[in-house]
């Protein structure tokens, strides 16, 4: 009866021993297989939390977040741990992928990381929910990777960058530049500025503007320039048309321009919408330059060979992946303390623009 006593006074001392282990401040950065014991769970049940890749269950996850709290757990902390190792791969953080300009910079970043010999994980964040955002997030932080390039051209690329942990190196890459930030920019506003300005040389009255949804409350660098270089000439400036990513929804928007005569000039965030306001327009019986000048942005490849071949600008998105891993490298190799890059997009003349329509003539004149 003693010797079972003691044994259960043995037993329950241990207990307290683990219980306070698992409370007390943790000298080492925490690991996933720390949050796994504490938890009771498995370390690939842990990821699967942190990482939003699987579902499991609410009971399981509740252990695991009161773990991750008890124990002061960052998930970037892997990533540190293997600092040692030099980890060879890196992280691009994007709101789609699908796109030209977004495909072009990650197919820059890819390049320019794989002459390297870096892999590259593609995290793909769907929109700017919180909760989206900090799934993306936590996908990222899970992995052991030296630094990030965030493709900050939307909503979601935006809210990713302002949750990035301040110990791990990131890259912007954007067309507007942002203080703070380590950043590789494409002068958007500068571009957009010379191309509406071309439409005013030619004799355009003002130009109307059919934006990409904006990454900012005050619009991008497009809008910026669009609204820079009317102002400078003293232009009226009509507030910008419903934003959308769709050509489909451009089109309709060039069939509703049609029935507006004092419409001589559009300005489109891209190209895609180019073709589609052009494609309305045609619809409504109206001509493209000859009626409504129409211009875009970007120089997708198909921009050339639209009917009529497409007044744009030429951004050398290739380029800015390549120069976001650049400076991304030298911060993670401590080489170099350059924290901006910006190159000026170059504006393509085609067959979309044209002076004014000359009134019809007055009747009896």
């Amino acid at each position: 009866m003693d010797v079972e006593r003691d044994s259960d006074m043995d037993s329950e001392r241990d207990s307290r021993r683990r219980a306070a282990a698992g409370t007390a401040e943790v000298k080492r950065p925490a690991t996933m297989a720390d949050v796994a014991k504490l938890a009771g769970v498995s370390v690939p049940t842990v990821s699967r939390v942190l990482s939003g890749a699987a579902r499991v269950s609410p009971l399981k996850r509740e252990r695991v977040e009161a773990a991750v709290s008890a124990l002061g757990f960052r998930p970037s902390a892997a990533a540190r741990i293997l600092a040692s190792r030099r980890p060879k791969a890196i992280a691009v953080v994007a709101g789609d992928t699908s796109k030209y300009g977004y495909a072009e910079t990650i197919r820059g970043v890819e390049a320019a990381a794989r002459a390297e010999g870096f892999a590259v994980a593609i995290i793909v964040v769907e929109s700017p929910d919180e909760e989206e955002v900090g799934r993306a997030l936590r996908l990222v932080l899970t992995q052991a990777i030296a630094g990030a390039v965030v493709l900050k051209f939307d909503p979601p690329g935006v809210r990713a960058l302002r949750r990035m942990p301040p110990d791990l190196p990131v890259v912007a890459l954007s067309g507007v530049r942002q203080t703070g930030v380590r950043q590789a920019v494409l002068d958007e506003a500068g571009a957009a500025e010379e191309l509406v300005s071309h439409l005013l040389r030619l004799g355009h009255a003002t130009v109307h503007h059919l934006p990409v949804p904006p990454s900012r409350r005050e619009g991008d660098g497009r809008t910026t320039g669009w609204r820079r270089a009317l102002r400078a000439a003293g232009a009226p400036v009509p507030p910008p048309l419903a934003a959308t990513w769709s050509p489909h929804a451009a089109r309709e928007t060039g069939r509703e321009l049609a029935a507006e005569t004092d419409v001589t000039a559009v300005f489109c965030g891209n190209d895609e919408l180019a073709m589609g306001v052009i494609r309305g327009l045609a619809d409504a019986g109206r001509r493209t330059p000859e009626d409504v000048s129409v211009v875009g942005f970007d120089d997708h490849p198909l921009a050339a060979l639209w009917t009529p071949a497409i007044t744009t600008v030429r951004q050398d998105f290739f380029g800015l992946g390549e120069r976001g891993f650049a400076l991304l490298m030298g911060a993670v190799n401590a080489t170099s303390n350059r924290r901006f890059s910006s190159e000026r997009p170059e504006v393509v003349m085609r067959e979309s623009t044209a002076p004014p329509p000359r009134p019809a003539p007055r009747a009896g004149h």
